[in-house]
């Protein structure tokens, strides 16, 4: 035999040499929940090691994480239902405890990459992502909501704004109203292929943000469907994207390659919370071991043409280099 693919396997320096797919730290956002108060840091049951912070447990958090090498975070809010209405007004409230948290953190660490969410669901007292009237989401006139939500983080210092609600024609409304605003320098990580998937279970519970109702099946994207992918992604680059994510990460390698490969602008996955919390679960039945099985689906991700993922595995990947 000539050839012998063998070889280049023989030694742990020698694969090292051959090695196609690196990870790095500097590839990963931690994506965070906040709830009002302070002194609070509450265990999230479905998601083993996750937790909801208050701003100044968070603070704390987050310069630890720092330490590790973790330099970009997404801040996701938990809202009590009293603060909640169809129209999602506390979101765009300079005094709400989101919009406070986000201008704390950029002023302690004005030097870290701040993602913030944008999509009326946590506010919505029908916990949809979108305006509801008689048990239908309305697109076009969601789309005011949303970028007055978006408007008002980029006031708050945020660098990235995401998107994740799925409206027709979001990125270049929001992208017009920042721009109007003055805000050309704040990023677009458009939520641009986001799947109606079952594994977003436990996020739901981190939020308590569940639909009253129904189910997102009318914007989220059928799971069967790839080409569609190309649409979304034609029509977010158009508007004036940063970014393109594809959610969830593990069982969408093939829409992330198809995105990579189709598309000049960046590509972001999100590694979400029942992909998480499914290996957690494994893990503590002695079924798979924990750092390997997160490695491998971090890489997968990579692999398949992710520039930048989004994962609840970050500050534990970080601290296994250490």
């Amino acid at each position: 035999m000539l050839r012998r693919p063998r070889r280049n396997r023989k030694s742990e320096a020698v694969r090292n040499l051959v090695e196609e797919t690196s990870l790095s730290v500097k590839d990963l956002i931690f994506p965070m929940f906040l709830v009002d108060g302070a002194k609070k840091k509450v265990a999230i049951d479905s998601m083993p090691g996750i937790y909801r912070y208050s701003i100044d447990t968070m603070l704390r958090e987050i310069e630890s994480c720092m330490k590790l090498g973790i330099q970009a975070f997404d801040v996701f809010p938990a809202y009590p239902d009293s603060l909640k209405d169809t129209i999602a007004s506390e979101s765009y409230n300079p005094e709400t405890f989101y919009l406070k948290a986000l201008r704390e953190i950029k002023k302690e660490f004005p030097e870290l990459c701040l993602m913030s969410d944008v999509a009326m669901d946590p506010y919505s007292s029908d916990g949809h992502d979108g305006l509801v009237k008689d048990g239908k989401i309305l697109n076009d006139e969601t789309l005011e909501i949303l970028a007055r939500m978006s408007l008002a983080q980029a006031d708050a210092g945020v660098d990235i704004i995401g998107p994740s609600d799925m409206m027709d024609g979001r990125v270049g409304y929001i992208r017009e109203l920042l721009d109007e605003s003055g805000f050309t320098d704040t990023s677009i990580m458009s939520y641009t292929a986001k799947y109606a998937s079952a594994f977003y279970g436990p996020f739901r519970d981190a939020l308590d943000s569940a639909p009253k109702f129904g189910d997102k099946k009318t914007y989220q994207m059928n799971p069967a469907n790839s080409q569609e992918a190309l649409v979304e992604g034609d029509l977010d680059t158009e508007e004036g994207a940063d970014f393109l994510m594809v959610k969830p990460a593990l069982s969408y390698l093939d829409i992330i390659k198809l995105l990579n490969d189709n598309f000049p602008l960046p590509i972001a996955a999100y590694n979400v919370s029942g992909e998480y919390s499914m290996i957690k679960a494994s893990a503590e039945k002695g079924w798979i071991d924990n750092d390997r099985a997160m490695l491998e689906v971090l890489l997968s991700i990579k692999r398949a043409g992710a520039k930048v993922i989004l994962t609840y595995f970050a500050k534990e990947y970080a601290s296994l280099l250490r």
